[in-house]
């Protein structure tokens, strides 16, 4: 039989078990109660039984307690498995997450966890679960997120220039706005109608919620432009999108904008937005944004955010109840000068 191994000489049975009754870690104070009975008489055999174990048990006790002291009795973290994935995998799989899938060549328009785990295996011999490669995914930063819709024709270049330079402004400040303090506004329209948009919501995992849905056509339109920098809005309902319609909309903003100041107005090339016919107040200045690039607009942002806050999921009796509605959505976004600012501000406008 091996001789027994001798406990540490600076700890004694009263101060064991004082530990053991001081710790709400219960398997550190049944440990510390087992050898609090070896300090007393030296039986490894009582301590055993004390702490309802083997010898050998005991036996490791002894050694983690002579090298820790107390704090090596407390049950440590299970390591688990090795992780089978290294920083050279995950660097090759972001960068097919991020590349996206090939339709033609992978079969598929968006990534699953499936094709992922399979990409692995035929890639590098890797077998790892869905939900593993998820939790990957996930540690590493990565969300299932809505797409942004994007033009499939718009010209990157003619965006990225018209960040940079910002076109016009210079011109605008020495000439129309003579020298005024200057307001930057964007401006668009939405089509809030009864075939309206059902949103994501919270539900129980493995349900899928329920929403009603209308299939009527009654349908209006919300006219709205804001100043993120200041906070502001302006905005009207109107029955369609036309020149008179517009040029009732730019009357409101040039009321909202500041007495000496001069706004200057970006649009997308809606016809409406161009007309000759379109009768502009002489404190507003219209700058065109590139075409096909509505996400230079935030305003496209603010209607995203009312439709699934105020607008969505709703059924409208009536052509009045959606003016109502409307209304109602705009005048709570008017109300809240702070979300027009964190969702209009964009660097490249209000340097």
């Amino acid at each position: 039989m091996r001789p027994g191994i001798e406990l540490r000489q600076d700890y004694d049975a009263a101060r064991l078990r004082a530990s053991a009754k001081s710790t709400r870690n219960a398997g550190q104070s049944r440990r510390l109660l087992a050898l609090a009975e070896v300090y007393d008489s030296g039986t490894r055999s009582k301590a055993a039984r004390v702490g309802g174990v083997g010898l050998q048990t005991v036996r490791d006790w002894v050694v983690r307690f002579n090298a820790h002291g107390p704090e090596g009795l407390v049950d440590g973290k299970a390591p688990g498995n090795v992780c089978k994935m290294s920083a050279l995998h995950r660097e090759a799989l972001l960068a097919l997450v991020e590349s996206g899938p090939i339709p033609a060549v992978h079969g598929v328009v968006r990534w699953r966890l499936k094709d992922l785990v399979q990409w692995l295996w035929g890639e590098f011999r890797i077998a790892v679960s869905e939900t593993t490669l998820g939790r990957e995914l996930r540690a590493l930063g990565y969300r299932k997120l809505s797409a942004r819709p994007r033009h499939h024709a718009k010209s990157e270049a003619a965006v990225a220039v018209f960040k940079k330079s910002f076109p016009r402004v210079k011109e605008i400040a020495a000439s129309e706005a003579a020298g005024k303090p200057l307001e930057i506004w964007f401006a668009d329209e939405a089509r809030i109608g009864q075939k309206n948009k059902i949103t994501r919501r919270w539900a129980r995992r493995g349900t899928r919620p329920s929403a009603p849905r209308d299939l009527r056509t009654a349908s209006t339109y919300i006219f709205g432009a804001i100043c993120p920098a200041l906070g502001k809005a302006a905005g009207l309902v109107l029955p369609r999108c036309t020149t008179e319609a517009m040029t009732l909309h730019l009357a409101e903003i040039a009321q909202a904008v500041a007495p000496g100041a001069h706004a200057v107005l970006l649009l997308d090339q809606a016809g409406w937005h161009v007309s000759r016919k379109l009768k502009v107040p002489p404190n507003i200045t219209l700058v065109p944004l590139p075409a096909k690039a509505p996400e230079l607009n935030p305003v496209e942002n603010i209607w995203q955010y009312m439709r699934e806050n105020w607008i969505s999921n709703r059924i409208f009796t009536s052509y009045t109840d959606i003016l109502d509605h409307c209304c109602g959505a705009w005048n709570k976004l008017v109300d809240q000068p702070w979300t027009i600012m964190s969702i209009g501000l964009r660097d490249w406008a209000n340097a």
